[in-house]
């Protein structure tokens, strides 16, 4: 019986060796598997700005939101679907006008008033969830000498690691204030340790506050879910908003 049960031990050593053999520890998109920037976009655009985001995630603090708001403007200006106004740096630029008003500057020079434009969606975002461990699996089988703590230890010892993040969106009319629509989108990620590809998502850089997770299973669950989102609103404002 010892003996059987010895050969069957040996038998799923060897199978496991063959799987892991060869393999690269890259990250695979559980959910999003096909996320992709939009195609290429040469016609009118919509006026939009993005709202400061509502972190509600426990394990995500201010400044993560601030570096998503950055990531999400950046990609919706790359997308050359939307015209995106700034607000958050709105009073700055409301000195620069009182300034070139005042007399005090160079006649003739600087910002003028009235000028301003005004947008006509509104997009509002609230952190909902974030993950960066969202689950693991540790150590291998038999942890001493012998079959498992030799060769199983060393071939599925590492942890498996899953990143998740999700976003609840609104797309809000600022003329009427009315919300066009809501949705929440989703990024998840995971990766056997010891490293995960990131190429193809080229030089798009993580926002402030982001950095720590940057070639990680969790940079790709967010670059993900900022992709869904861009996708999203870009499909969902209607077509007479794309104007300018």
């Amino acid at each position: 019986m010892k003996k059987i049960l010895f050969l069957s031990v040996l038998m799923f050593v060897f199978a496991g060796s063959l799987c892991f053999a060869g393999m690269q520890p890259t990250a695979q998109v559980d959910n999003n598997a096909g996320a992709q920037p939009l195609p290429p976009y040469s016609g009118p655009k919509a006026r939009i700005a993005v709202a400061d985001f509502d972190v509600k995630a426990a394990k995500a603090g201010g400044e993560i939101g601030t570096g998503l708001r950055e990531m999400l403007v950046t990609a919706l200006m790359n997308s050359s679907r939307f015209s995106v106004l700034e607000r958050q740096a709105l009073k700055a630029v409301m000195q620069e006008q009182e300034l070139a008003a005042s007399g005090a500057a160079q006649p003739g020079s600087g910002a003028q008033r009235g000028q301003i434009k005004t947008a006509d969606i509104l997009v509002s975002a609230a952190v909902t969830e974030f993950e960066p461990n969202a689950s693991g699996m540790g150590g291998g089988i038999g942890g001493g000498g012998g079959v498992g703590g030799g060769i199983l230890g060393g071939i599925i010892g590492g942890a498996m690691n899953k990143s998740h993040m999700a976003l609840d969106l609104r797309i809000i009319d600022t003329s009427t204030s009315e919300v066009l629509a809501a949705t929440r989108v989703q990024g998840e990620a995971r990766d056997i340790a010891g490293g995960i590809g990131m190429g193809f998502f080229g030089s798009w850089g993580l926002g402030v506050g982001l950095g720590g997770y940057a070639n990680t299973p969790m940079e790709k669950a967010i670059r993900i879910c900022i992709i869904e989102a861009v996708r999203y609103i870009a499909q969902t404002i209607p077509a007479n908003y794309y104007k300018y």
